[in-house]
């Protein structure tokens, strides 16, 4: 079917509270095409992205009440992000003639929960993270942590914001066929599947690529360097794992070091007992178990340091709980690292154990140091794994040549009421 012509300028909004978040490279995508104009809308002010005619924010919500009963705060917060959204969208419209043809928003968030009552004539399209469910996901994945009735009624209540959201949406899309697994039957019917991108021109291998450490240690290609990198290091993307597979690795491996990537901030689950940082208490529960002074612990890095850390890496491992995928396991995929991933749900969609990766079980570090220690073992006999990682990543993944050709169609298609099938 030929791409939608517009017979007047089409008219889009983006809507996201940290915009510009998921849309970085789809929002300036759009507004390279011709006879679209592309409007963003978040919290907070931003530099502008390329192609972007205006960035409108409406400022922070105010702070939920203590009153709010503990189920309701996620709802709570959503509505009044919802609420300041609208007020600013009505200001928009009425005053600066904002008219959009369709509107992009997060469905979780909360920002797009007015938008049919402000712009009836718009079309809507949700970016679908993550359903929650109380069962086969993150909640009770934890060995012997069955859900309890209060998990089963929080995180049922958790999804209001969304069902709300996706009642009056005409379309939306998810990442991963995962993702979109987790959506009832009625939503999923209505769900493109159409992952964000990896940008494989940046992401690549590079001969003679190096990295540094704050600390000053460099690591070139051929040294016997192994990475894991996050967001922020806790439970949920298996740092506590990781570490007993490194004190595994270290008594084996006197001259192996660790490069960990990520914050000490908490992005999902509860805080470590106590305050302070995962990392802090999970190093302190090993004490004597690991040589620190081969673990070089880097905070967040820039994003070409990063890239030049899974150019060098002998090995990178990336676990997460049965939960939304990070990018950097493509990124390290893109780059040509062969992957050693948790044998959970959003990570075997991507890595097909022996073909363009390895697996291991997120909770048992002695097999997880098993499998890192064969890639360590035999170099050249895991680099097959390494380039068929890297095909995967251009076949699926490909920012230019297979997701935002995939998006902006569905843009088009949906700004014409042109509905497509999941």
């Amino acid at each position: 079917m030929p791409a939608f012509q517009p017979r007047r300028p089409l008219r889009a909004l983006f809507l996201h509270r940290n915009f510009p978040a998921q849309f970085e490279h789809l929002a300036p995508a759009l507004a390279e095409r011709m006879g679209v104009q592309v409007i963003s809308m978040g919290q907070a002010e931003v530099p502008r992205l390329p192609g972007i005619r205006q960035h409108l924010h409406y400022g922070q919500a105010r702070p939920t009440p203590d009153a709010t009963h503990i189920y309701l705060k996620p709802l709570d917060e959503a509505v009044r992000h919802g609420q300041a959204a609208a007020s600013r969208m009505i200001q928009a419209r009425d005053k600066e003639g904002l008219d959009p043809d369709i509107v992009i928003s997060h469905a979780g968030w909360g920002d797009g929960l007015y938008v049919r009552d402000i712009f009836p004539r718009a079309r809507t399209l949700h970016y679908c993270e993550f359903y929650h469910n109380a069962t086969g996901q993150d909640v009770g994945f934890e060995p012997g942590a069955a859900p309890s009735p209060d998990d089963f009624a929080r995180v049922r209540t958790r999804n209001a914001a969304q069902l709300l959201a996706l009642q009056s949406a005409d379309w939306g899309f998810s990442p991963t066929e995962w993702q979109r697994s987790l959506y009832p039957d009625w939503m999923r019917a209505r769900i493109t599947v159409a992952h964000e991108g990896i940008d494989t021109r940046r992401c690549a291998p590079r001969e003679g690529a190096r990295f540094r450490t704050p600390g000053g240690h460099d690591v070139r290609q051929g040294d016997e360097v192994i990475s894991f990198a996050v967001r922020n290091l806790e439970p949920y993307r298996g740092i506590g794992s990781f570490l007993g597979a490194l004190a595994l690795l270290q008594k084996d491996r006197p001259g192996l070091h660790a490069v960990v990537v990520g914050g000490d901030d908490v992005s999902y689950g509860a805080k470590p007992p106590g305050g302070g940082s995962w990392r802090e208490a999970l190093l302190g529960k090993m004490e004597g178990q690991l040589d620190l002074s081969r673990i070089h612990f880097t905070g967040h890095l820039p994003h070409d340091q990063l890239l030049a850390l899974f150019q060098v890496t002998a090995a990178h491992v990336y676990l997460t709980y049965p939960f939304v995928l990070s990018w950097s396991v493509l990124e390290a995929m893109a780059c040509g690292a062969v992957v050693i991933g948790s044998d959970t749900a959003p990570v075997a969609e991507v890595i097909e154990h022996g073909r363009n990766g390895l697996l291991a079980p997120f909770w048992d570090p002695p097999a997880i140091a098993a499998a890192v220690g064969r890639v360590l073992d035999d170099r050249a006999g895991h680099a097959p794994l390494a380039a068929a990682g890297r095909q995967t990543i251009l076949d699926r993944y490909d920012l230019h040549g297979v997701c935002l050709p995939k998006q902006l169609e569905l843009i088009e298609r949906v700004a014409a009421g042109d509905l497509p099938t999941p």
